[in-house]
Parts: C-alpha cells; sequence; structure tokens
C-alpha cells in the first residue's frame, strides 16, 4: 500500500518511517474524541485572475459546506474524522497552514473542495484546469498525481522555478496527492510553512501517512 502510493506520487520516503507514522495516526484517531464538523469559513477577496487571496480582505459571507455537499450523519462524521487529521498535523508537526481538499464537480466544472483546514483563511475551491494549474501548485498536483515539495520557495524561483506567490510568508510548501483504491486522484492536502526547509524526511513521512488514510474519510 504505502509502495504503490510512493510510485504513483513519485514521492521517495522511507516505507518504514510512514509505516511508523501511520500506526500513530491511527492510535491517535482511536484514542482522541472526534471534534464537531465545521460545515462554514471565512474566506478571503480573490486577488486579479482569481488565483491567489487578497489578506486581510474577506467576503462579508462564510463560505458553506453544505452548498457542494449533502449535510447528512455520514458527511457529519467524515468532515469531523477530517478536522480531526487537521488537528493532529498541526500538534504533530507545528505547521503554519495544512488543508484537505476533494475532487468534486460543481456547476463550474470539477474542482477542488477544501474540506478541513488549519491557519489563515483562503480560498475554498480551485478550478481543475491546465490553464489554472499555471498559477496553482494545488491544481498542477491534482492533475499530475505528483507530489511536490519546495523546501526554500527563494531559492526554487533563484533556480527558475515556477512558483505562484500567494502568502509571501510561505517559505517551504509540500502539496501531496490523495489517492482512491484505483490509484486516482480524488484530491490532495496542502501544507505551508514559514520557515525554509521545514519538510524533512520525517515530517514528510507523517503528511503521506496521513495522505494514506484521509481517502477513508472522503465524502
Amino acid at each position: 500500500m504505502i509502495s504503490s502510493y510512493l510510485n504513483t506520487a513519485q514521492l521517495n520516503i522511507d516505507i518504514n518511517l510512514i509505516s511508523c507514522e501511520l500506526d500513530k495516526l491511527e492510535q491517535y484517531l482511536l484514542d482522541t474524541p472526534v471534534p464537531e464538523a465545521v460545515w462554514q469559513y471565512q474566506i478571503p477577496e480573490l486577488g486579479e485572475g482569481g488565483a491567489c487571496s487578497l489578506f486581510g480582505y474577506l467576503q462579508d459571507e462564510p463560505f458553506k459546506l453544505s452548498d457542494h455537499i449533502n449535510k447528512n450523519d455520514d458527511s457529519e462524521e467524515k468532515i469531523a474524522a477530517l478536522q480531526n487529521i487537521v488537528n493532529y498535523v498541526k500538534q504533530q508537526t507545528g505547521v503554519d497552514w495544512y488543508g484537505i481538499y476533494q475532487a468534486v464537480d460543481t456547476n463550474e466544472g470539477k474542482q477542488l473542495l477544501k474540506l478541513a483546514y488549519h491557519g489563515a483563511p483562503s480560498r475554498p475551491l480551485f478550478p481543475l484546469t491546465e490553464a489554472f494549474a499555471q498559477g496553482s501548485n494545488n491544481v498542477q498536483v491534482a492533475l499530475s498525481k505528483h507530489g511536490r515539495i519546495i523546501n526554500n520557495v527563494a531559492t526554487y524561483l533563484a533556480q527558475g522555478g515556477e512558483y505562484y506567490t500567494c502568502d509571501p510568508k510561505v517559505q517551504s510548501e509540500a502539496c501531496i496527492p490523495l489517492f482512491n483504491s484505483k490509484n486516482e486522484c480524488i484530491g490532495i492536502i496542502d501544507a505551508e510553512a514559514f520557515s525554509s526547509d521545514f519538510f524533512n524526511d520525517q515530517t514528510l513521512a507523517l503528511l503521506i501517512a496521513c495522505c494514506i488514510k484521509i481517502p477513508h474519510f472522503m465524502l
């Protein structure tokens, strides 16, 4: 299972590290009371082109997940479980931003929908199109099925790498795909840190363990 995930995502992390992190995550989920599901959250105004957020400028109305997901006992339980995983990642790594997204069909076509997160308000939907991928790490990863780890944004840019800067405080980013049993990409996780070299092998092993577990709670 872990080997298949790494091959598909084109990531190279020690399998034993991931297995150990997966055991810890599963024990946490067994031992920890599940928080309440969060069905709405504040979102920012979008900047020119719509790819990034205007920090400090929030829309008046909160974004409602129930506009895109049927709210029932099953979905309530899954959203709560995903928030529990978000809390775990924050507790274990101290990451500054972390979100879980699922690919969903909307009136505007297929998009990544943010189901649960920790950190500053951010956009809730990302169109899954090649055009939008030019300015979005999230969409690039979802379409390619390949993880993307940038441990020093400044160095990456200086070497000619493409990176669409939304929050200038972000110095490291890990964007990793989520797969179903057929190895189809059904979403992504995105993690951001305000320090460089944040995503070492141990932290990535934890994130990948979560990526293996998260699809069990997708809607």
